[in-house]
């Protein structure tokens, strides 16, 4: 059967409802007709180190500072390998794998000392979801910063919220935090469904829930109009760079770590060649959006292809003609990595990006006490969070 036959016919078992045939179908087409092979059980079960999650080598050297015609260079040609999938019988391969049996978490893993963590739910036409509320000590009815978090397939705001530590980092910095949660009514593995046109529009489909939540904790709580921020990891971060696409107008900025640009796929079939190879340029060269972005991707990230971090960076930054320094640092006794800062004509930083070294797909620098962390660094949510800060709507 012919590549185009073998779409086709996925597209048709997914419009039908039969997922895993459909998922088969293409891992053997992705695979050059091979069949999947299985992953080890001892390696499905490895753990990480349980290492504290480090911060990012401060010493850093400037390495490269020049202007920036084209934005990043294609890479190379030379056929990357992806793994195949791993059993699961839905969506994990477009995002993150089963989660490892591990101990529940406590309070202590999740929230600091004397702050709140509360549940809420929001619906509209679209439908419902339920989020959880991180509250700093300090929110005393002045404005504060909101940050949307967007975990990854079967992932939930607690194991999101250990794992990242953003609620730590944010009572640090006196921000808002809201998670909100994907059930898998409405994905088997609750991925968020990035790769859905209906689900990439302004106004409606998933897009609408989460600015939903967004509207109703401004509403609720002091949060400061001009510093709202989204940020995801995999298919979250997929989703967050559809809310800066749809969204401009709300979210100052956006955080994606190991995920894909805006329009990436547009189903199924589609999906799996952008994760596997980088998503279509069509869907980049149409956006004119402008947001402000921060990526992580891992240079052995073989779920994500690392090219859709280029892409995400491409596509923030179509409207401007940047200069790009070049930064390169290792984490003391972790990973080497390479973040790369365009610059808009004002002098202002308007889209990192971090290349980690050696670093698959896992939030990085987080803890091994959540679910798909790289305790090695560098330490995203931290970055994540001072970039953020460094932007305002209209700023």
């Amino acid at each position: 059967m012919l590549n185009q036959d073998i779409v086709r016919e996925a597209t048709r078992l997914t419009r039908a409802g039969q997922l895993v045939e459909a998922t088969a179908l293409l891992q053997r087409m992705l695979e050059g007709g091979s069949a999947p092979r299985a992953e080890s059980h001892s390696a499905s079960q490895a753990r990480l180190p349980r290492l504290d999650p480090l911060t990012i080598d401060a010493t850093a050297n400037e390495v490269e500072e020049r202007e920036a015609p084209q934005i990043f260079p294609a890479r190379s040609a030379r056929r990357r390998r992806s793994l195949p999938l791993d059993g699961m019988r839905d969506f994990s391969r477009l995002g993150l794998r089963s989660p490892i049996t591990r101990a529940p978490l406590s309070p202590s893993h999740i929230v600091p000392e004397g702050t709140r963590f509360i549940a809420g739910a929001f619906s509209n036409a679209a439908g419902s979801r339920t989020y959880k509320l991180f509250i700093p000590s300090r929110c005393q009815g002045q404005p504060l910063p909101l940050i949307v978090m967007l975990h990854g397939c079967t992932q939930s705001p607690d194991d999101f919220a250990a794992g990242t530590r953003m609620n730590f980092l944010a009572e640090e910095q006196n921000c808002f935090v809201v998670y909100p949660e994907q059930p898998s009514g409405a994905n088997q593995s609750k991925c968020w469904n990035w790769f859905r046109t209906g689900d990439q529009r302004r106004g409606g489909g998933e897009p609408s829930m989460i600015v939903g939540i967004t509207r109703q904790i401004m509403r609720d709580h002091a949060i400061d109009p001009k510093r709202v921020y989204v940020a995801g990891l995999s298919a979250g971060g997929a989703a967050a760079a559809i809310m800066g696409a749809t969204y401009s107008d709300l979210y100052a900025a956006v955080g994606i770590h190991s995920g894909l640009a805006c329009g990436a796929a547009s189903d199924l079939p589609s999906a799996f060649v952008a994760m596997r190879q980088g998503g279509g340029f069509k869907a980049i060269a149409d956006s004119k959006i402008s947001v402000p972005t921060i990526v992580f991707h891992g240079d052995r990230d073989t779920t994500v292809h690392p090219k859709n971090g280029d892409q995400i960076i491409e596509q923030s930054a179509k409207a401007t003609r940047p200069t790009t320094k070049v930064l390169r640092g290792r984490v003391p006794h972790g990973h080497a990595y390479t973040r790369t800062v365009l610059i808009d004509g004002a002098g202002r930083a308007i889209s990192e990006h971090w290349t980690i070294n050696g670093a698959g797909h896992a939030w990085s620098g987080g803890s091994p006490v959540g679910s798909y962390t790289d305790p090695q660094g560098p330490d995203a949510a931290r970055e994540m969070l001072r970039f953020f800060l460094e932007h305002s709507l209209g700023g």
